[in-house]
């Protein structure tokens, strides 16, 4: 294997928080201190009209990416980490901030075929 994917949904967030840019590049970078994952550079962020923010940090172990729905209270999450790291340890900053009325999660293991037929690489 070499990594986990965790995918998340956020439900019932004030959708002021969904639109404050201070407060989701703060939470990507807690989530990536949490865990002990190496951000490249600082989180990156855009705005869209009419509301709603895409934002992202590219890791050394790969990254934590969003996307909000003001309007619909939501924000889907994204955090894939190479190695050992458990990505929903990463989550927290989110859940902390952003406090959902309810939320969906699913982790995925990522290339678990690697190896099986005795190639290393794709």
């Amino acid at each position: 294997m070499i990594g986990k994917h965790l995918l998340a949904d956020f439900y019932d967030v004030a959708p002021g928080s969904l639109n404050n840019d201070a407060l989701l590049s703060d939470c990507l970078a807690q989530a990536a201190l949490s865990c002990g994952l190496t951000p490249l550079g600082p989180p990156a962020l855009h705005r869209f009209t009419g509301g709603g923010l895409t934002g992202f940090l590219v890791l050394s172990e790969s990254h934590i990416a969003f996307h909000t729905y003001p309007e619909h209270g939501f924000i889907a999450l994204d955090i894939f980490s190479c190695g050992p790291t458990d990505p929903r340890e990463a989550l927290s900053a989110f859940r902390a901030a952003l406090r959902p009325g309810r939320e969906r999660m699913r982790v995925e293991n990522r290339g678990t075929e690697i190896g099986r037929d005795g190639n290393s690489a794709g």
